[in-house]
C-alpha cells in the first residue's frame, strides 16, 4: 500500500521534488511557506518582503540540487535558514528608512467587548511589534525563531549556523532588550 503525500517525510518530498514531482514540492510549499512567510514578516516588517522571501525560498527548493542534510537539521529548521539569508540579503538592499514599517489600519473597534480594552491591547501589540522590528537582525531572528515560531534551541542553532550557546546568549539579550524597549515605550506613553 502507498502512502500518501501527506503522510510522507520533509526529506522524501523533498528527493521527490528534486526528481520533478510537482505534487512533492507543491505539499513541501503547503507544510512550510506559512511558518517561512511569518519568519519573514516579522524579520523585515513588510509583507511583500516576506512574500518576495517566501517565492526566492521555494525557487532555491526547487532549482536544486538542494545543499539540506536531514542527518544535520530538520527540513523546517534548513528552510528557515534559506529564509534568513534571504530575508538578510534583502534588508541590505533596502535603506533604513524604507524599511520603517507603516502602522497597520485600524479596524472598526468590536462593540461587543470593552472598546477601552481592545484599544488598549491593540496598541500593546503595535507597540511589542515596532519593538521587536527595532531590535538588531541578530536578535530580532533568535527571538522570531525560539519564541515565536517555537523552535527549540538547537533547531534554531541549525537553522542561523551558529552554536547552542550563541542562541541561548543571543535569546537572552534580545530579551532583556526587547523588555527594556517595551518599558522605555510604556514610559514616553505616560509621560503627563
Amino acid at each position: 500500500m502507498q502512502r500518501s503525500l501527506t503522510e510522507e517525510s520533509d526529506s522524501d518530498l523533498l528527493r521527490r521534488a528534486s526528481s520533478g514531482s510537482e505534487e512533492a514540492f507543491v505539499m513541501l510549499y503547503r507544510r512550510h511557506q506559512g511558518r517561512v512567510f511569518r519568519f519573514a514578516l516579522r524579520m523585515s516588517g513588510d509583507e511583500a518582503t516576506a512574500e518576495e522571501v517566501v517565492q526566492e525560498v521555494f525557487l532555491t527548493v526547487i532549482r536544486g540540487p538542494v545543499r539540506y542534510e536531514a542527518a544535520r537539521a530538520s527540513f523546517g529548521a534548513w528552510v528557515l535558514g534559506v529564509a534568513r539569508n534571504h530575508v538578510l540579503r534583502v534588508l541590505d538592499r533596502q535603506p533604513r528608512m524604507a524599511r520603517e514599517v507603516e502602522k497597520p489600519q485600524r479596524e472598526a473597534p468590536d462593540t461587543s467587548t470593552d472598546v477601552l480594552a481592545a484599544l488598549l491591547e491593540r496598541e500593546s501589540a503595535e507597540a511589542l511589534h515596532r519593538a521587536v522590528l527595532s531590535l538588531p537582525a541578530a536578535y530580532r531572528e533568535v527571538l522570531a525563531l525560539c519564541d515565536l515560531e517555537e523552535l527549540d534551541y538547537a533547531e534554531a542553532a541549525r537553522a542561523l549556523d551558529c552554536s547552542l550557546g550563541t542562541i541561548r546568549s543571543r535569546l537572552h539579550r534580545a530579551r532583556n532588550l526587547l523588555a527594556a524597549k517595551l518599558v522605555a515605550a510604556g514610559n514616553k506613553g505616560c509621560a503627563v
